[in-house]
């Protein structure tokens, strides 16, 4: 890893920040990463997650708030297959098609009903059948085997319920019914379907979801293709 490290989130044993790539400490048989925003997560061939960085709201699933400059396994998850990092909290997809968060859980975005930080992973609740997961800032939501997508979480739109309610439970996403792929935004969420077209939702100050207009859409919005 490199870049800004004040939190250890380089995972090097150090808080220097590194402008060039120094190698985890201590990680071996890595399948996957991804990274919040001060800290980074590692999902491992053998179905555990390790992580490292700031914690202060459990993020690194180990149970505790401490900081650390090293990786820390995820107390009591196995059987992961992949790993999705939000701002302050994190999730993993499970071989049963279910999912676990921890960490931050202000909006709800850990699933599991309620609103308290977890500093070990909970389940999400009523949560099944998922093949992807992807987290946002301070949102998350699931790929279903069905094709369609459940979020849960912050809402300024992008759960794509068609609401602007935060939902500390999955709620599927409105008229989104041919999904293949999904990735997060800070607040707002993508998803790629099958007829190779794209459909965002969520804030659109900027232009994010891609439909020529800076009006923020709550339910999924056709990404337009200008000439």
């Amino acid at each position: 890893c490199w870049g800004y490290n004040n939190h250890g989130q380089l995972g090097d044993g150090t808080t220097e920040t590194r402008s060039s790539p120094v190698p985890v400490k201590g990680l071996a048989a890595a399948a996957a990463i991804s990274a919040g925003e001060v800290h980074t997560c590692a999902l491992l061939t053998s179905g555990a997650v390790a992580c490292w960085g700031w914690n202060g709201s459990g993020q690194l699933g180990d149970g505790t708030t401490a900081v650390k400059l090293a990786p820390v396994a995820v107390k009591g998850l196995t059987g992961a297959t992949a790993i999705a990092a939000g701002g302050y909290h994190t999730c993993a997809l499970l071989a049963d098609g279910t999912v676990a968060c921890w960490g931050y859980n202000e909006s709800g975005q850990l699933g599991n009903g309620a609103t308290a930080s977890m500093t070990t992973p909970v389940a999400v609740d009523g949560l099944t059948g998922a093949l992807a997961i992807a987290c946002g800032h301070d949102h998350s939501c699931a790929l279903l085997a069905d094709k369609q997508v459940t979020c849960w979480g912050s809402n300024s739109g992008q759960l794509g319920d068609g609401t602007t309610g935060n939902k500390t439970t999955p709620v599927l996403v409105k008229n989104l019914i041919s999904a293949k792929a999904l990735v997060a935004g800070r607040t707002h969420t993508c998803a790629l379907l099958v007829a190779g077209t794209v459909a965002c939702w969520g804030q659109n100050q900027y232009g994010e979801i891609g439909d020529d207009t800076t009006e923020v859409k709550v339910v999924p919005t056709a990404v337009i293709v200008l000439p």
